[in-house]
């Protein structure tokens, strides 16, 4: 089934007999709607970019098992499982403390869980040398990312542990679902090394708590004991995807400062 206008979330509303139940809300990728199905909270997802439908599979794959369940799907359009707990990682982190800690670990625990699955993934994921390519191709882009770049081109040659990555982890995406416990959602699904997908816990939630004096050293510690990770790799990585990112933001015409800010972070820690 394909809807005339794919913003437009009526005929999905009629198919899969489900009533509204809040305000809609619009990304750049996609449109999210909460309902009710059979009476029970649920969240409708109109995806309209190819990364956004590449998540949506990637989601029918886990099936539920430490992610929401996908109640109905067809061609980039969800029908997921609403997680309606009260608790918020985002606000454990911004507390500080024992609470950042907390939720570091929650978010790694929830990130292993996913690397558990073992059956064949879906189609078009896409693999971290491709995710890569706008850095492995920036030039003139500073020591920094210049740094970053010859970090990258090291490891992706020699990848460990490849698994099937959410490739966007971080404090909103992992949502407390009651008694189903804290489940994932919006994948990018991607191919890799699994130290890529704890990375982003590192510049999240916000810029405030990122940069906070202390945190970063702290939260690299708690990740490397709670995934068993390799530190010095894991700051390489972080090096890595942040210049990544920042890259993406410069082609936009943004200015990158945290990116660039938490990529310093880890470029002092590895020369320490």
């Amino acid at each position: 089934m394909a809807a005339t206008d794919p913003a437009d979330p009526a005929p999905w509303l009629a198919r899969w007999n489900l009533l509204a139940d809040g305000e809609p809300l619009k990304t750049h990728s996609s449109l999210l709607l909460p309902v009710r199905h059979d009476g029970v909270p649920a969240m409708l997802k109109l995806a309209h970019e190819p990364e956004e439908r590449r998540g949506c599979r990637l989601m029918a794959w886990w099936n539920g098992d430490g992610t929401a369940r996908v109640l109905a799907e067809d061609d980039g359009v969800l029908l997921l499982e609403r997680a309606t707990g009260p608790r918020s990682l985002a606000a454990m982190a911004r507390a500080g403390g024992n609470g950042d800690d907390e939720a570091t670990r929650i978010l790694c625990a929830a990130t292993r869980r996913l690397h558990d699955h073992r059956a064949s993934p879906p189609s078009g994921l896409v693999p971290l040398d491709t995710w890569f390519k706008p850095l492995l191709q920036a030039s003139n882009q500073g020591d920094l990312i210049d740094e970053a770049c010859t970090i990258a081109r090291d490891l992706l040659a020699g990848q460990h542990e490849a698994v099937v990555l959410h490739g966007d982890i971080h404090h909103e995406n992992v949502l407390d679902a009651g008694p189903r416990g804290w489940l994932v959602i919006d994948p990018k699904g991607l191919l890799g090394e699994r130290t890529f997908d704890f990375v982003n816990i590192l510049r999240n939630p916000d810029e405030a708590t990122a940069l906070a004096s202390g945190r970063f050293e702290r939260q690299v510690g708690v990740i490397a004991e709670a995934s068993s990770l390799d530190r010095r790799r894991l700051l390489r990585w972080t090096l890595a995807f942040t210049c990544l990112s920042a890259v993406w933001l410069i082609d936009d015409g943004d200015t990158p400062k945290l990116d660039l800010a938490v990529a310093r972070l880890a470029s002092a820690a590895l020369r320490n």
